[in-house]
């Protein structure tokens, strides 16, 4: 991880799928572990999504919202 990661977060939007134009951080976990098990797509959006996914996981989604704060 990057610490330039965390900010991209919460503003990076989900560029496909049933989540088209949701934030990252605003994705359901059912969603991304489903990336978990079949693969995360490659480049950046893969790395954030992965990143996106462990913070889930592991309850860390409210680590996010200063970062949701300075956004606004």
């Amino acid at each position: 991880m990057k610490p330039e990661d965390l900010p991209k977060l919460v503003s990076v939007t989900m560029p496909y799928g049933k989540y088209k134009g949701r934030v990252i951080a605003d994705l359901p976990g059912h969603y991304l572990n489903w990336f978990a098990r079949e693969g995360f797509p490659a480049g950046e959006l893969g790395r954030l999504l992965a990143l996106m996914q462990e913070m889930d996981h592991n309850g860390l989604k409210p680590l996010l919202e200063p970062l949701r704060q300075i956004k606004s």
